[in-house]
């Protein structure tokens, strides 16, 4: 029988357990058996350490250290459902966060380790009038209590990063290194993760995405044109593109190639005959070699329809070359393969039919350059069709842009988180795009509540927060989908807040607990949480994703939650009879888990013991 310890471990808490299993003795149990003995590992591992190491490029800011020692740390917040506020609570697979991304990206480390096929980002680009989160790791007991719904009683979690501040860009690589470095560790072996970002920290993101990605797994940065014509500007210039990053987890990855519809296949494809559609293309080679001398065999005169003879020629009048050898040209006109254009000069252009056919490739590679995608005011024109002329945001980015993204990274059934949601543009394109191809992605999107100023004009139609917004936007957005196309598609989300732990601090610090508060703690379970919010809290420690089909039942009596079937039973009833454990072992479920302080005695819970390991061997019980 085991006992759940309700925390997110970190990572350096798994790789310490797997050095204390390998090399005991470099742990010294006199001080603590957390703490390693450099000296001794050191000598365990000598053939394998690399000495006189030289200085090597990296970036370095103020608070670096610091902010890396902390990303590792553990956190006991856990992750509280709010029902009310989804849709399709116990049959969606999509997921609403609200909470600070720090604290949910540690809360998720072990649930989604390596089930994130795609990440897309819109962080805060430092401008120098926007706002980044200021994370605070020297929090004492009772700020952490005030931060664990992640705004404090005057909703100063996020502050405003302006140019005058002299910790100016390394305020923000503090905010971002540490998030990345999380989400990095949720990417699957083959997932990508997409970064929004303009000017005044490209450079800066680029270098600690080198570090936490590594170079070898940049592939590209695409450039979006945002806007078309005047703009936001500076002294000198308009400036109206973005960027996008592009890194995966490993440099092994396959970008799924844009397949043509019909549509666009008639736009490149534009002249017909008797035979298919085709385009033209020049005969005169171009490019590299294109020149008599380079090919001599390939410099001959054509009859043009009129009589007159045509020869190859550069733009700058040097003697080119065709592409087709006489012979191989003589066939193509034979076969109507070849079309003679007239020109105002009265001169002849000569082209060779490039045909399309059904069975043709369809597909073409996707390019850095993003011209022809909608620009950032079409974002706004989506918001206010929602909500009826009315937009909350500014500059939201624009679903096509997000689909052509997030389709190039995924197929069915990928995770798609995005933690800086805002919008929840990201949720909109997921959902259109499963619409689109009947795929059947997941969403994961995280936005820390910020509140709403009284004189916003999302405060004036009753919204509080960022996240209600968002949450809104989804539901309307799920709604026009299905009118419009019918789709039988996940149109659901469950919404979760970040939280305090479920447990009291008994559980966790005993030894603070005196004589006097001794009562209060006949429970370690906190009094205003319910049922839900411990099968929450025990997924997540378990490990388990939070997509997964819960249902409940009645037995003997007592409310029994049942997770995919039967890979979690749980009951967390104050009074269980111990012979609900009969019945809870004909579905040989995979983990049980009960409240400590439900069974009347210990001989109950160790009969507990004895009874699963007569009735369903296989099965795991645990205590809270």
């Amino acid at each position: 029988m085991n006992n759940l310890d309700m925390k997110n471990n970190s990572n350096i808490e798994t790789v310490v357990k797997f050095l204390k299993l390998k090399f005991p003795n470099a742990f010294d149990d006199e001080t603590d058996n957390n703490l390693i003995n450099f000296d001794i590992l050191k000598s365990e591992l000598a053939g394998h350490i690399r000495n006189n190491i030289k200085e090597k490029y990296e970036l370095f800011w103020p608070g670096k250290k610091n902010i890396i020692f902390n990303s590792e740390q553990s956190t006991t917040n856990t992750l509280l459902p709010q029902i009310d506020k989804s849709v399709q609570y116990d049959e969606t697979k999509n997921v609403y966060i609200e909470g600070d991304n720090f604290e949910v990206l540690k809360i998720l480390q072990e649930s989604y380790l390596e089930k994130v096929k795609c990440i897309y980002i819109d962080p805060p680009y430092n401008t120098g009038n926007d706002f980044i989160y200021k994370d605070n790791f020297g929090k004492d007991r009772i700020s952490e209590l005030i931060d664990s719904g992640q705004i404090d009683d005057v909703g100063n979690r996020l502050v405003s990063n302006n140019n005058s501040n002299g910790r100016f860009h390394s305020d923000w690589l503090s905010m971002m290194y540490p998030r990345l470095k999380l989400a990095r560790n949720l990417l699957t072996k083959d997932g990508m993760i997409f970064i929004s970002i303009d000017e005044n920290e490209y450079v800066n993101l680029k270098k600690i995405c080198d570090e936490i990605f590594g170079e070898a797994c940049y592939i590209a940065t695409f450039v979006w044109q945002k806007r078309t014509g005047g703009g936001f500007s500076n002294s000198i210039l308009s400036i109206n593109h973005e960027y996008i990053l592009l890194y995966s987890k490993s440099s092994a990855i396959k970008l799924i190639d844009i397949v043509k519809d019909d549509q666009d296949v008639k736009k490149i494809y534009n002249f017909q005959d008797d035979k298919s559609l085709y385009k033209r293309r020049d005969l005169r080679k171009s490019g590299t070699a294109d020149r008599r001398v380079d090919r001599p065999t390939l410099y001959y005169e054509i009859i043009a329809p009129d009589g007159s003879k045509i020869v190859p020629k550069k733009a700058n009048g040097e003697d080119g070359r065709w592409t087709y050898s006489k012979e191989t040209f003589l066939r193509e006109k034979d076969s109507n393969n070849i079309d003679f254009v007239k020109q105002n000069d009265n001169t002849w252009k000569v082209y060779y039919k490039e045909r399309y056919y059904e069975d043709k490739d369809r597909t073409q590679k996707h390019e850095t350059l993003l011209t022809n995608l909608v620009s950032n005011t079409q974002g706004s024109k989506e918001i206010e069709i929602l909500f009826g002329d009315k937009n909350y945001f500014s500059f939201p980015k624009p679903t096509k842009l997000l689909k052509y993204l997030i389709k190039m990274a995924t197929s069915q059934n990928d995770i798609v988180l995005d933690f800086f949601a805002g919008s929840s543009s990201t949720a909109d394109a997921v959902m259109q795009l499963n619409a689109e191809d009947n795929f059947k992605r997941q969403f994961i999107l995280v936005q820390i509540p910020e509140l709403l100023s009284e004189d916003s004009e999302g405060y004036k139609n009753g919204y509080k927060t960022i996240c209600d917004i968002g949450q809104e936007r989804i539901r309307r957005a799920g709604k026009k989908i299905k009118e419009e196309t019918n789709a039988d598609i996940d149109y659901g989300f469950r919404v979760y807040k970040v939280d305090s732990s479920n447990m009291k601090d008994v559980f966790y610090k005993p030894s603070d607990i005196t004589q006097l508060n001794i009562l209060d703690m006949a429970s370690n379970i906190k009094e205003d949480r319910t049922a839900e919010d411990l099968l929450t809290q025990v997924m997540l420690d378990l490990g388990l994703t939070l997509d997964l089909k819960i249902e409940e039942k009645n037995i003997m009596n007592n409310n029994v939650y049942f997770v995919e079937n039967n890979a979690l039973i749980a009951c967390f009833d104050d009074n269980i009879n111990i012979d609900i454990i009969d019945e809870i072992c004909k579905y040989n479920p995979l983990k049980v888990v009960f409240k400590d302080i439900s069974f009347k005695s210990d001989k109950d819970k160790i009969n507990l013991e004895e009874r699963v390991k007569k009735l369903s061997p296989e099965t795991e019980i645990s205590i809270l």
